[in-house]
């Protein structure tokens, strides 16, 4: 938490932009600088862990390993809208069991570790028990590949009418984090990678939320379908919906 927290010295630099592939993709000299910065303290912290991170991915399959994005929300951080967030999960054995992220605009650091419970600010958070029809959907339309649009677009409509409303921020990582807080309760997202849900993963689990994804185990070397819920009926409800639109992975 004391090597994430001061990424801020790094956030408020002066930075530049470039894309990585295409318009939607951007990664910026920030993102660059706290990922070195993270993989330097990192390692210190524990030096028998492998590394992954987002602007640099070397994917790894057993061990223990951090997975880190540097700025998730980099689009975001780019038009200055403070939504975005540091992102350190340790992995071990296929497993999330720490998890850290942090938005340095709000200073909000939101953090667990497996079989402790999850905090934000100190302070113990937990998912809500509402029921479907309360529910607010975080949701994207698979950003780095707009031709899985159409099938997120059919589970949207599908569940819109039978929940409250749907958000989509620009940010996963505080998205997910927002659940276990209570803010919201219910995601999907198409294709999603795993420094964008790991950390928040550990949050989310610490907090009582149904992690889970189809037609693959939860991993952390490929993209996946992910699916979160509140409660256990309301997780099913959301991925009965996915699985009845998307009945094989697309990619």
């Amino acid at each position: 938490m004391d090597v994430v927290r001061k990424t801020k010295q790094i956030v408020t630099m002066p930075f530049d932009v470039e894309e990585k592939d295409g318009a939607s993709n951007l990664v910026t000299t920030v993102d660059c600088a706290v990922q070195q910065y993270l993989k330097t303290e990192l390692s210190k912290v524990l030096p028998e862990a492998d590394f992954l991170g987002e602007e640099d991915p070397h994917f790894v399959e057993k061990g223990m390993f951090w997975v880190v994005d540097p700025i998730d929300g980099t689009s975001n951080f780019v038009r200055g809208m403070n939504l975005s967030a540091i992102s350190v999960a340790l992995v071990e054995n296929g497993e999330g069991v720490l998890g850290v992220v942090y938005n340095p605009f709000t200073d909000e650091m939101f953090y667990a570790v497996k079989g402790g419970g999850a905090f934000l600010n100190g302070t113990p958070i937990k998912v809500t028990d509402k029921d479907l029809s309360h529910s607010l959907l975080f949701t994207a339309f698979s950003l780095y590949n707009k031709n899985l649009a159409e099938p997120c677009e059919k589970v949207l409509w599908e569940l819109y009418p039978k929940c409250d409303d749907f958000r989509r921020l620009g940010s996963a990582a505080l998205e997910l984090c927002y659940i276990a807080a209570g803010r919201a309760e219910l995601y999907f997202e198409m294709r999603i990678f795993p420094w964008d849900w790991a950390a928040a993963g550990v949050v989310l689990k610490e907090a009582g939320a149904f992690v889970g994804t189809l037609h693959q185990p939860l991993r952390y070397d490929k993209p996946i379908i992910l699916i979160v819920g509140n409660t256990e009926e309301n997780y099913q409800a959301v991925a009965s919906t996915v699985l009845k639109h998307v009945p094989v992975l697309p990619y």
